[in-house]
């Protein structure tokens, strides 16, 4: 009989590419990794992978021999996500990316009644404004508000973002309310990035346009402050600036207009057929955290 081992390395090594990674992952030497490699080709009497000094991929009978193995390993963690019980102890680390102010307003404190329930399962939690490289980084899924393009990882819609024009009474009151959307060529606009697009849909539909910013940083924190501060009108998110709005701190301007619908928040994960019960769990429960409507948008 194949050794469960040897399936679960060798499906590691095709999702992510590489002996080396996969090794480092499920803490193997490359070696050791080739050998477990071979020793489950030899018994089924076939080679499963191309070996290039670039790249590996499967062959023929090895992408048939693939989608089957990723049925049995999920059948596997689909019977012990059973017995658990949906509430038993899950064990190991759950690795979670996730944008900076987001992670840092809409998930680590909502992590105390997750971590409660499963306390023998470890979150590192990394936050950082840029996409992460899931697969290379090793993380089990990543918590992305973007509109996704990437046909090779599978995106859960968690929550709908809606990102508004918005500035401060006293830049308002400094340099006048906008009337049009050609009215922004006369304001200091804040885009997240030096030289990003707001794609905005309003009362024509999609539009899209490069607003001139003074301030050029690569952290959304630092634009949201700018904002608040009056520096200018910004595109932000309720979830970002929900407070402010209703305290008065900043004011929504340009009501008819409002950041593409097509942008979501979404948990993204490598793979469909290949789900740990710990990623799961923690899908559900942000999903739940959420709702339909997300509390952000809750008066």
């Amino acid at each position: 009989m194949t050794n469960l081992g040897d399936l679960e390395i060798f499906a590691k090594v095709v999702s992510t590419g590489s002996m080396s990674l996969a090794g480092r992952m499920l803490g193997f030497s490359p070696a050791v990794v080739s050998k477990r490699i071979k020793r489950l080709e030899d018994r089924l009497g076939t080679r499963l992978l191309q070996r290039t000094t670039r790249q590996i991929s499967l062959t023929e009978a090895g992408q048939g021999f693939y989608d089957r193995v990723l049925g049995i390993l999920a059948g596997l963690e689909e019977a012990e996500f059973y017995i658990s019980g949906r509430s038993a102890q899950m064990h190991g680390t759950l690795k979670i990316s996730a944008p900076t102010s987001f992670g840092r307003m809409h998930i680590a404190p909502h992590l105390k009644a997750f971590m409660h329930a499963h306390p023998d399962l470890a979150i590192n939690l990394v936050l950082a404004d840029e996409f992460s490289d899931i697969v290379g980084g090793g993380f089990d899924l990543a918590i992305r508000i973007a509109e996704l393009t990437d046909s090779s990882l599978v995106a859960r819609r968690l929550a709908s973002v809606r990102r508004l024009l918005c500035a401060s009474p006293d830049y308002l009151s400094a340099h006048g309310e906008p009337r049009t959307i050609d009215d922004l060529k006369n304001h200091r606009c804040l885009p997240a990035h030096n030289g990003d697009t707001w794609r905005l849909n309003g009362p024509d539909g999609p539009l899209s346009l490069r607003p001139d910013g003074m301030l050029i940083t690569n952290s959304s924190e630092v634009i949201r402050e700018a904002v608040i501060a009056g520096l200018g009108i910004a595109l932000r998110s309720t979830w970002d600036i929900g407070d402010e709005l209703r305290a008065g701190r900043l004011v929504q301007v340009l009501p008819a207009y409002e950041g593409s619908h097509n942008v979501a928040l979404s948990a993204v994960y490598p793979s469909r057929q290949f789900l740990p019960a710990k990623v799961r769990l923690f899908i559900d429960y942000l999903t739940e955290l959420y709702g339909p409507v997300p509390y952000w948008e809750r008066s």
